[in-house]
Order: structure tokens, then sequence, then C-alpha cells
């Protein structure tokens, strides 16, 4: 290419195109059922059985009895008066460098529609797995405007404890790295491995907890390469971490805390909402107001796209 030496230098030397910035989304998968935290409801006496409308039919001649409601799935079990969902979005909300947060929901899923909040937005893209409600989840940020090259920061529904200043912490860490990362926990109780033996479950040996960490979420790398991940290994992997390593990386641990744990099983949620209650309810009060138990009052879901 010849250049006029007429010309500006600002003219004549020939410019690449000015890149995207890259952004910064959240995806929240909550499309599970929680079955370990929330017991399934007792079977009908008299040998009752579930009609594929829900209704209980009775055995022939027997009058109907009533229908049972769905189990409320674990997220949306009251945690210290707001649904425990609403706690995992304000730390969210919190982060002022996000571009957005999705809210990957079953189909049909309609409870946030009480919660709406132009903080997050939800999509009915869950599917039957974890990894298969991410993968439905990062192709809806995709359809809205997300490049491949955006970073997703992907955080389990169920730990609502999470901070703020913790998901920043992971990004200032993560930000600049080639592969992204986790936050994480390192071990501090003595781990064994166990074997069947008389009488019970038996001590086998004592493994060294040096090296071990309690992986947690967010969970934080790059659209497309996590895509591929997912794509290739399939939708059983229980966390990203686990998929970019089986194509041979080694995300980034970055130092959580204890109190980021997963409400799992039911004595979880009493010390959830110890927790929430030392810390006084501030923020989510603060980001989606209202009394507790009571959603944010805007009429219309809203999105930034």
């Amino acid at each position: 290419m010849t250049i006029d030496p007429l010309l500006p230098p600002s003219l004549g030397t020939p410019h690449a195109p000015t890149p995207a910035p890259v952004r910064l989304w959240a995806l929240v998968p909550c499309a599970g059922t929680g079955s370990r935290a929330v017991p399934p409801p007792a079977p009908p006496k008299g040998g009752a059985t579930v009609s594929a409308f829900g209704a209980l039919a009775g055995a022939a001649g027997e009058p109907m009895a009533p229908a049972q409601p769905p189990q409320l799935p674990k997220q949306y079990h009251l945690v210290a008066g707001h649904p425990m969902v609403m706690h995992t979005l304000a730390a969210f909300a919190g982060v002022t460098r996000l571009a957005g947060t999705l809210v990957a929901v079953a189909p049909g899923d309609h409870y946030l529609d009480q919660h709406v909040h132009p903080s997050f937005f939800v999509v009915d893209c869950g599917g039957p797995t974890r990894a298969a409600t991410v993968l439905g989840g990062l192709r809806a940020l995709q359809e809205r405007g997300a490049q491949r090259e955006d970073w997703v920061l992907v955080h389990d529904a169920a730990r609502c404890l999470v901070t703020a200043a913790q998901i920043d912490r992971l990004i200032e860490a993560c930000l600049q790295d080639s592969v992204g990362g986790l936050l994480a926990h390192q071990l501090a109780d003595t781990l064994k491995t166990s074997i069947d033996g008389p009488g019970g479950v038996r001590v086998a040996s004592t493994v060294d907890r040096s090296s071990k960490w309690l992986a947690q979420t967010p969970q934080m790398f790059r659209i497309g390469p996590l895509q591929e991940a997912l794509d290739k290994v399939g939708t059983n992997v229980t966390d990203e971490a686990s998929a970019m390593e089986a194509m041979g990386l080694h995300p980034r641990l970055v130092p959580g805390g204890a109190q980021n744990f997963k409400v799992t099983y039911p004595d979880d949620f009493a010390l959830a909402e110890a927790v929430l209650a030392q810390r006084g309810l501030g923020t989510t009060l603060a980001r989606f107001g209202g009394e507790r138990g009571q959603g944010a009052s805007e009429t219309g879901r809203k999105t930034i796209f």
C-alpha cells in the first residue's frame, strides 16, 4: 500500500478495526430441584397414584383425593425471609462491571416473574443436567449479543452466601488469565479414605490435604472455550472447571471462603439463615426492597439488551 506523504499521519496510516471491548456476564443455573436438600413429598395413602395431570387417582370406586402441590425447588425456599436465589442475585447486582446476569430456569418455570428486577433477566433454557443448563445459558447469551471472547461467571443458585467482594476478587485474579479460574476453599480438615469393615464403614487411609481444595463458584471462563469444552466433554460434568480440565487446561484457584458453601442438605438452610441474619440482610433488602419475603415492585421484566 502506498501512503500519500501529504496526508496527516492519522489518515495515511492503515488501522486495524477496533475490537469490541470484552465484557463480563454472569450465568446462574436455576433449573434443578435440589432433591437432597428438599425431601420428596410422602407417597399418598391407600395405594393412590399420581396421574399424568397431577391429580391423585384412587383405586376403582374410591373418591379422587385432592391434588398435591408440586414440590418447590430448593432455590426458591425462603431463607431469612427471601427466596434463596434472591440472596445470590443480590450479590451479583453489587458487581457493577457485569454487563448482565442471566438466570437459566426450567421450561415452564415462572416463579421469578413475581421478583422481576433490572439487575437480572430470566430465560427458560434449563436442561436435565447442570451442564446442559449452562450450555443453554451460553447460547442464550450469544443470541442476545454476547461474544465468544467475553467472560462468563457461572454460579450456583444455591450458593446464596457469596458476596460481591468475592466475585470482584475472582474477576481481578482471572481477567488477564489465559484460561480463567474459580473460587475455591483449601481443605482444612483431615481427609480420610474409607473401606467397608466389620460393624460399618472404617478408615482405610489418611490423604495428604496440602494440595486439596473444595471447588466453589463462581467459575469464570471465556464463553467460546467453555462452550466448546462442554460440547466435547458432555453434559455429565459437575462443574465448568472439570470441562476445561478435560481439554488439558489448568484453571486458576482463587481463595473463596468457608461461608461460600452450597446449600445441599436440610441442615444447610439453618446455617445459611444464621449467616444472613448475622450480616443483617442489608444487601438483599437494599437491592430488591420490600418487606421480607416480598418481591420487588417492578411490574415488567427489564433487560439490558
